[in-house]
């Protein structure tokens, strides 16, 4: 199988970094572009953090896009506070060689689709500002799109960042709201942190294979982790820390992990005492379903793919390309 064409659009935090190693490195992604975005960390070290993750994976020739400074119409809150000051688990790690691109995030999540209609799938990981200002611009963005997943929400209502609601939503309620407005179930699927809660958590044993492995990758993983870990042990209450975003990343790579779905008409809350809740509605009166909700995957498969791809010896990184439909495009305002 050709490996997937992929916009991927990341606040990068340590499990997103993650994310785009399963992308970069595992031979079944082709990242023509990543957008950046203010989320787990203000939006020049996320930018940073993107860079040095791809460069990790070998892929210096993949620009990175940087996009919103904060949410549409809140302050930033962000999640420093799980995945370390730096988002990386706050090890020190070296500037990027590689450089951000000039071009708004906004601009290439809108032009990648219009040159290559029909071909790329678009794969979120952070709050949804960018796709959701995207969307203010061209309202039938998705259609142009293979299909767009996105972690996003907790389809139980059990949240990480408040008793209801996961971070990415919680963090930018209007954005995900414009999203799921827009979308449609053969077009936008969700990976929640349900299923990350589930299927995703790495035990004691995984970290301690990852550390054993001693590849780069495997290396560069499980030290971004440290802090994500502690919070996991002192918060969440899981057997290990979770990876939100590389589970929505491998279903994206792999539809074939997934064991359950449903597809509902699916609302956001934006009110102050539920903000950033799924309203989920299954009754037959509901009204047609807008979003395709994962709620299981393979965890086996899930981690072989994890670790397959980190024991993997990065390859030399291939010439940047040109003819990118953003060459010469003039920076966007937003």
């Amino acid at each position: 199988m050709p490996a997937l064409p992929l916009i991927v659009d990341t606040d990068t935090g340590s499990d997103d970094a993650v994310a785009l190693l399963l992308a970069a490195a595992s031979g079944l992604g082709d990242i023509r572009a990543v957008t950046t975005v203010a989320g787990n960390v203000p939006l020049e070290t996320g930018t940073r953090n993107a860079l040095i993750s791809l460069e990790t994976a070998g892929r210096t020739n993949i620009p990175v896009y940087p996009g919103c400074a904060r949410p549409m119409t809140r302050t930033l809150s962000s999640a420093q506070h799980v995945h370390g000051e730096d988002g990386m688990g706050d090890i020190g790690l070296p500037d990027p060689v590689t450089v951000r691109e000039s071009t708004h995030a906004v601009e290439a999540l809108l032009s990648f689709p219009r040159e290559h209609p029909g071909e790329l799938t678009l794969v979120t990981l952070a709050p949804l500002t960018n796709i959701a200002a995207a969307l203010l611009r061209d309202p039938g963005l998705f259609t142009r799109y293979r299909h767009v997943y996105c972690m996003a929400g907790a389809a139980d209502l059990r949240g990480n960042i408040s008793p209801s609601a996961e971070f990415n939503v919680w963090a930018d309620p209007e954005a995900a709201r414009i999203v799921t407005q827009a979308a449609t179930p053969g077009k936008v699927t969700w990976i929640g942190w349900d299923v990350s809660r589930k299927d995703a958590v790495m035990t004691e044993a995984d970290q301690r294979r990852l550390e054993q492995l001693g590849t780069p990758m495997a290396t560069f993983a499980h030290r971004i982790n440290r802090t994500v870990a502690e919070w996991a042990r002192d918060v969440t209450g899981l057997a290990g820390y979770d990876l939100p975003d590389p589970v929505a990343m491998a279903v994206a790579l792999k539809p074939d992990l997934v064991t359950e779905q449903e597809q509902a008409h699916v609302d956001i809350s934006v009110s102050s005492d539920t903000r950033g809740q799924m309203i989920i509605d299954r009754r037959v009166s509901a009204p047609a379903p807008n979003l395709t909700l994962v709620r299981r995957v393979d965890e086996t498969g899930f981690k072989k793919l994890l670790f397959d791809t980190v024991t993997t010896s990065v390859t030399t990184p291939v010439p940047v390309p040109v003819g990118s439909p953003l060459a010469g495009a003039v920076p966007s305002a937003l």
